[in-house]
């Protein structure tokens, strides 16, 4: 009786490359990654002779086939995933999570926290480079204070024209000295908030003499004496008018000077920013 044919039965081996044959275990490399910090400390603990980048990409890979959390690892850093996941989630700046990381505020510091956090998806939305202080405010413009802002108003007119301003020592005829194309002006500064009942703008330019009682009033400048007077208004208009237009005069009607007027410092009187400014006329 012959015999039956034997049958042979093929079996195909699968070698996972990740799982080639290492140096040390799946227990070492899980205890390993757990105490330490980074991998080039890994593979130290693990005896591995070098630490090169196929050493490290080869531990990482075995790292993710086993689920091993690595987020404690900082490299050269001194903070944890962890610690800037909490800086960043208690933070309302930048600089407050450098803070909180227990390192020096440097561009390098930045760039590597932030570097870190778009890597692990963090949400940083809320944190601002600067911040951004309460607005600032010194209160309402007071009409009342025009006379001591006045001078500050005219120089700043001149000074945007490019005209070097220079303020003389008291007392003089004068508030401002100041260098034009035509040669050094003498500016007396004066300011108005009052209208009358007809409701024009109305200012004195007079000056009281320098030795008089309080009931003397006061008199016209002597017309060699100044160049011109500036003259803002309650509402910031600014006037420019040569003395040679109002010599002998100790008071104005503003209206009737009107193409004297070369400028607006409106917006300082308003509470918004950016206030429009009346249009300048002449």
């Amino acid at each position: 009786m012959s015999e039956a044919p034997s049958t042979v039965l093929a079996v195909t081996i699968t070698i996972d490359p990740i799982a080639r044959r290492v140096s040390w275990t799946d227990q070492q490399l899980t205890a390993a990654v757990l105490s330490q910090r980074s991998w080039r400390a890994v593979a130290r603990e693990l005896g591995l002779k070098g630490t090169s980048a196929g050493v490290i990409r080869t531990l990482k890979r075995h790292a993710v086939r086993l689920g091993l959390d690595t987020s404690h690892f900082i490299g050269s850093r001194s903070w944890t995933d962890a610690d800037l996941r909490t800086a960043i989630a208690a933070a309302a700046t930048w600089a407050d999570v450098i803070r909180d990381l227990g390192v020096s505020d440097t561009a390098d510091a930045r760039a590597r926290a932030k570097s870190r956090a778009l890597r692990l998806g963090l949400d940083v939305s809320h944190l601002r480079a600067i911040p951004v202080p309460p607005r600032f405010s010194a209160g309402a413009a007071d009409p009342r204070n025009l006379r001591d802002a006045a001078p500050a108003i005219v120089a700043a007119w001149f000074a945007l024209r490019g005209c070097a301003v220079s303020v003389p020592l008291e007392p003089q005829d004068y508030d401002l000295l100041v260098a034009l194309p035509t040669g050094v002006q003498r500016i007396q500064v004066k300011t108005t908030t009052y209208r009358g009942s007809d409701g024009k703008w109305q200012v004195g330019i007079g000056r009281h003499p320098y030795a008089y009682e309080k009931e003397v009033g006061k008199i016209a400048y002597d017309p060699e004496s100044i160049e011109a007077f500036a003259i803002v208004r309650g509402d910031g208009l600014l006037y420019l008018i040569p003395i040679a237009a109002v010599a002998g005069r100790s008071g104005l009607v503003l209206d009737a000077y009107e193409r004297y007027l070369v400028g607006s410092a409106a917006s300082l009187l308003s509470e918004v920013a950016g206030a429009p400014i009346p249009a300048a006329v002449g």
